[in-house]
């Protein structure tokens, strides 16, 4: 990755109308989320307070895109039974909605026949792709992020995207 590559800050603030995540992992070990996932794991109550520390920068970030006239879905491909994690993700669901996020949810076993890219991806407008590269154990790899722009790449995610939420069950309608 070259030190000029745009983060996802930069690209996001640069979509015109759509952005769009594709997460394809059961389980996710990011350093940022772990305190709130262990207590989670302790308690089973889960930080839904969108004023929070942990989610305030999310929600403004995602108000002030969705204010702009972009339209933000996330897509999630999960294993069925969920993981831990999974229940984890589902119960912060309720932010990423009230943020002004579309959710969905796609049972693993409902995927066999999509062509998915090899990474969780961001596709911004149907033109930039950010892909998001993890060790196995779930953390952000070095370097974390790569992003691409030729053609071939960014339909290929794009189409994955769309695939998935065709057949993804709305946030609300899933159980986990």
């Amino acid at each position: 990755m070259s030190q000029k590559e745009p983060g996802f800050d930069e690209l996001l603030a640069a979509a015109r109308h759509s952005a769009v995540h594709l997460e394809m992992r059961d389980t996710y070990g990011v350093g940022d989320e772990a305190e709130d996932f262990e207590n989670w794991q302790r308690t089973g109550r889960r930080d839904v307070d969108p004023d929070s520390a942990y989610w305030a920068p999310w929600v403004d970030l995602m108000r002030r895109t969705v204010a702009r006239g972009v339209v933000v879905r996330r897509a999630r491909v999960v294993s069925e039974p969920v993981t831990e994690y999974i229940r984890f993700e589902h119960a912060g669901t309720v932010v990423n909605i009230h943020a002004g996020e579309e959710v969905r949810w796609l049972p693993r076993r409902r995927a066999s026949d999509i062509a998915l890219p090899g990474n969780d991806c961001w596709v911004f407008d149907g033109e930039i792709v950010l892909f998001n590269h993890f060790t196995g154990e779930g953390d952000w790899s070095d370097p974390g992020w790569e992003v691409r722009s030729e053609p071939a790449v960014a339909a290929l995610s794009s189409a994955a995207f769309e695939h998935v939420w065709e057949r993804g069950v709305p946030h609300e309608k899933y159980s986990v």
